[in-house]
């Protein structure tokens, strides 16, 4: 496979989009990419950046939408207009490109719609799935609303086997959750789904980052949600609840909030390594509702009766974790006699150093392992990040999602 990966912070827009797919054809070393990842910030317009990125690809297809921000091997960004175009080009991998709109109106009814499309092959590897993580913008006093993630990954799943791979984010563009816009093969869309499914000779390989540990041992059940509202824990509300935490009311004027996550353990309850990253998916707290009733989620899936835990987003341990976890995936890769070819690394918006208060970026870690393994990355900040964790595909909250694309060597 051939891959080129190109950067560019500029606010022109149609410039922006011309220069990096330049620099990704030169790097790439090809004049006709099968297909184009393609992120760029939301202070960009998106039709004047693809034009851009058009000019010097042609009609390749391209998959991607905002981001915050943009990861690659040297850059990283969130400052400014960052946008980045990664170009792939293999003899050995078919990408099939197909998208699906009305997110909003039926989020099921989307998921299912994209799948659909697909002609499936005994040769499928993978589903790169990108789509708008936010329904309603936020405001001055309300979080926002977001498309939910498991609804779409269920419509999705109801058409392929539940054991198929799905990788990709819900895209943002901005810190303050503002209308994104989605890059659909040979289109923009708003309130869209666009999936890439490659099928071929090639090995998907991925880990789940995140960082967050448990504030202590206790569980709390759920007693009183609706959607993606939670209310109660063993019947108290939830808000008076974290004031006790806090020790404060600062936290009701965060949208999202900065520390805390509701954390879902997957292991045995109690089990001697409580601090087993790997054992949870964490949820954002948006904020708190406008009636100081309740919480908002990012994800609307748990329910009442499930047990949660509180969890301490942990900067030192997010960089730790990034650190060890890309090695670790790495090292898995050449142990098994393949070449890693490509990287994508989905990084939550919420674990930018200047977001979580860390002195380094956590994705700088990812960008020297990459760059110690001679891998091509491109890597954004996201709102939802998917991808496979105990047996199932999930949408995750502040979590880093490396996935590396390897052959035979």
């Amino acid at each position: 496979m051939n891959v080129g990966i190109g950067y560019c912070n500029d606010r022109d827009a149609f410039g922006a989009g011309h220069s990096a797919a330049t620099e990704a054809a030169r790097k790439g070393g090809m004049t006709k990419p099968d297909l184009a990842l393609v992120f760029c910030s939301g202070q960009l317009d998106p039709d004047e950046y693809v034009k851009g990125v058009k000019e010097v690809i042609g009609d390749t297809p391209i998959v991607g939408g905002s981001a915050l921000g943009i990861i690659t091997n040297d850059e990283l960004s969130y400052k400014g207009a960052p946008s980045g175009v990664a170009l792939l080009q293999s003899e050995q991998i078919k990408f099939q490109i197909v998208s699906a709109d009305q997110l909003d109106v039926d989020t099921v009814a989307a998921g299912q719609n994209l799948a659909e499309q697909l002609v499936k092959s005994a040769t499928d590897r993978l589903l790169l799935m990108f789509y708008d993580s936010v329904k309603t913008p936020a405001s001055a006093t309300s979080p926002p609303q977001m498309n939910a993630s498991p609804a779409l990954i269920a419509g999705i799943e109801s058409v392929l086997s539940s054991a198929f791979p799905i990788i990709g984010a819900g895209v943002v563009a901005d810190f303050q959750f503002s209308n994104t816009h989605q890059f659909c093969g040979d289109s923009i869309g708003q309130q869209s789904v666009v999936g890439a499914l490659l099928s071929g000779d090639i090995h998907v390989y991925s880990s789940v980052i995140h960082g967050c540990s448990p504030i202590d041992g206790r569980y709390y059940q759920i007693t009183k949600m609706d959607g993606a509202n939670l209310y109660e824990l063993d019947g108290k509300p939830i808000v008076d609840i974290i004031d006790e935490l806090y020790g404060n009311q600062d936290w009701r004027n965060q949208f999202p909030l900065k520390l805390l996550t509701i954390g879902v353990n997957n292991a045995e309850k109690f089990q001697q390594n409580q601090q087993d990253e790997s054992n949870y998916v964490n949820r954002l707290i948006t904020g708190m509702l406008p009636d100081a009733s309740g919480i908002g989620l990012f994800e609307p899936d748990l329910k009442e009766g499930m047990e949660i835990q509180f969890m301490l987003r942990d900067g030192n341990l997010m960089i730790e974790s990034a650190r060890d976890n890309s090695e670790r995936l790495l090292k898995q890769i050449v142990a098994e006699g393949k070449t890693p070819v490509f990287g994508l690394y989905i990084n939550c918006a919420g674990r930018s150093a200047e977001y979580s208060n860390t002195e380094s970026e956590e994705a700088a870690e990812i960008q020297t392992t990459m760059n110690k393994y001679s891998v091509p990355l491109l890597g954004f900040y996201s709102g939802v990040e998917v991808a496979p964790i105990y047996g199932r595909n999930r949408g995750l909250d502040w979590t880093g999602v490396l996935m590396i694309l390897a052959e035979d060597t």
